[in-house]
C-alpha cells in the first residue's frame, strides 16, 4: 500500500543441531516467513509491473490459505505443491512443527477491510493442530547414516575406478 512496499514474501531459516550429554543429536528447523500483503489493485493504484507483482503475491497467498484450511480440517491431502511458497513451508505448517502467526494491522478507517482479512487469515493459522514430538537420533541411527556414508562413497570410488580403466 505504499511505495517502499517491497512486495515479495520474506523466508529466513535457521537450522540448530543439538548434541546432548549421552551423545544423541537433536535437530531443529526455525523459520521466519514475512509474507508480503495481499494488495488491491484499486487501492494501491498499481502499474502493470506492480499488478503481475500483486497477482502472484494474491496467488501465493491464496494457494497458502488453501493448506491452512486442508490442516485445520484435517484432511490427508494437503495441497503444498499449489504453488512455491507453499511448497517451501510444507514443513514449517504440517507435521511435526508448531505454527505461530503476528500480524500487523493498520490503526487507518480506510485500511479496516485489510485489517479484517489479515485477522481472518491469522485465525486460519490458529486452527491448525499438530502433533508436535522431539525426534532424537540416537547412536544406533548415527552408526547407520555413517555406515551408508561410507557406502556410497565406496561406490563412488568404484564407479570412478571403472570409469579411469575404461569397463
Amino acid at each position: 500500500m505504499n511505495s517502499e512496499s517491497s512486495r515479495s514474501h520474506l523466508i529466513f531459516t535457521l537450522y540448530l543441531d543439538l548434541i546432548d550429554k549421552d551423545g544423541d543429536k537433536v535437530t531443529s528447523k526455525v523459520s521466519l516467513v514475512d509474507l508480503a500483503g495481499s494488495e488491491r489493485v484499486k487501492a494501491t493504484n498499481a502499474d502493470s509491473e506492480m499488478i503481475k507483482e500483486a497477482s502472484a503475491i494474491n496467488q501465493s497467498l491464496s494457494c497458502l490459505q488453501d493448506v491452512m484450511k486442508k490442516l485445520s480440517m484435517k484432511e490427508t491431502l494437503i495441497p503444498y505443491r499449489n504453488n512455491k511458497l507453499t511448497f517451501y513451508m510444507s514443513d514449517c505448517l504440517g507435521g511435526n512443527s508448531k505454527s505461530l502467526m503476528f500480524v500487523n494491522v493498520s490503526p487507518s478507517n480506510k485500511n479496516s477491510f485489510d485489517t479484517q482479512q489479515s485477522l481472518v487469515y491469522a485465525n486460519r493459522v490458529k486452527l491448525i493442530k499438530n502433533n508436535v514430538f522431539k525426534i532424537h537420533e540416537n547412536t544406533q541411527v548415527k552408526h547407520l547414516k555413517t555406515t551408508i556414508n561410507d557406502l556410497e562413497n565406496e561406490v563412488i570410488y568404484y564407479k570412478q575406478r571403472l570409469n579411469e580403466n575404461n569397463i
